[in-house]
């Protein structure tokens, strides 16, 4: 069987959309989603709500956009948001919580991205005003830094005992909790149910172009939607978006598993080449981090010398690289970027 060339692990963010999805967003029905009359945008935020156990929903543009616009209608400037110091929230939005916000931030340590009821309970600030006021935490489910890792529903629900006895409130980056979802077979309105709000996005493992949604009560997606406009977020015929993303949900989580599937197989052809050290057993749904032997190479050098054979794959560190399964890579294509990984590293790559 011939494999297509190249095999792009850098992301589930670069999947396409299928010629099914094309063709529901050509034949969209649309309004004008800022005067809330675009009945596609309309009919997903009814479906997410619904999903998810919440009053209402919100699309936004982007998972960051979900997150930032969700903090912001949680705190006020000269609050605290306590968070895993791996959270995408703080390492990947552009200091936004700062920015946008006003927050400061309170970050726990832990392996995985994991934090524990204990730690947010130690790390709530006193309540007289020489401190920030500890106000909002903030989870990931999966957790992207962490290796896709999933959290343990208990543990969640023991950090929001914490939470609700010291009046915090509760936000769930659930950029990837499709996964979760399917990995675990818990339903979504269970890992929803602690949380005042929780971001989803349609444009990672379920191959929509665009798009996250952010659900709650109704007065926090007010404020919610508040703060989308003031971010610049409004859309008008949004309605082709959220066609993409409803088509998603029809056809494309189910088919998470081939993901978590395929990242696992990839796991233990590299587990046998010389000079990386990853463990199969640690991965969990469609993330695989992996490192590289110094003596070897670095990650970057081995980034390079893949590319240039056709596989993608990401530097997240200095002898660190990731790699993340997704609609577009066939298990026929795991196996061919294993392959070329084998040939490139018994070629014993130098460090450039």
């Amino acid at each position: 069987m011939d494999v297509r060339f190249p095999i792009d692990l850098r992301s589930d963010t670069v999947t396409r959309p299928t010629p099914g999805m094309r063709k529901t967003m050509a034949e969209a029905e649309v309004g004008d989603d800022v005067f809330g009359d675009d009945p596609t945008v309309n009919r997903l935020q009814e479906r997410i709500a619904h999903m998810t156990g919440k009053e209402a929903a919100l699309f936004v543009p982007s998972g960051s956009m979900g997150n930032q616009a969700s903090i912001r209608a949680h705190t006020e400037p000269g609050d605290e948001i306590i968070g895993h110091e791996h959270s995408h929230f703080y390492f990947y939005e552009g200091g936004a919580p700062c920015a946008l916000s006003g927050c400061s931030l309170r970050l726990l340590r832990g392996e995985g991205g994991m934090f524990t009821a204990d730690d947010v309970r130690g790390a709530l600030r006193p309540g007289n005003s020489h401190f920030p006021q500890s106000r909002l935490v903030v989870i990931e489910n999966t957790h992207n830094k962490g290796g896709g890792t999933i959290w343990s529903l208990d543990a969640i629900r023991r950090i929001h005992e914490v939470a609700r006895e010291a009046k915090l409130r509760m936000h769930l980056d659930g950029a990837r909790l499709w996964n979760a979802g399917v990995a675990t077979g818990i339903k979504i309105e269970d890992w929803a149910r602690p949380f005042d709000t929780v971001s989803m996005c349609f444009s990672k493992g379920l191959g929509a172009p665009v798009g996250s949604i952010v659900a709650g009560s109704a007065e926090i997606i007010r404020r919610v939607h508040r703060f989308r406009k003031m971010f610049g977020g409004g859309m008008r015929q949004a309605g082709i978006l959220a066609a993409a993303a409803l088509y998603a949900l029809d056809h494309h989580v189910e088919r998470l598993a081939d993901d978590h599937h395929n990242a696992r197989r990839l796991a233990q052809i590299i587990s046998a080449l010389p000079g990386i050290q990853v463990d199969p057993r640690r991965v969990q749904t469609n993330i695989v981090f992996f490192d590289v032997d110094a003596a070897m190479s670095t990650a970057a050098t081995l980034c390079e010398a893949l590319k240039a054979r056709g596989v993608w794959v990401l530097p997240v560190g200095p002898q660190t690289v990731r790699a993340v399964t997704h609609l577009d890579v066939s298990a026929e294509q795991i196996d061919a970027a294993g392959q070329v990984m084998s040939e490139v590293l018994h070629g014993r790559l130098a460090v450039a």
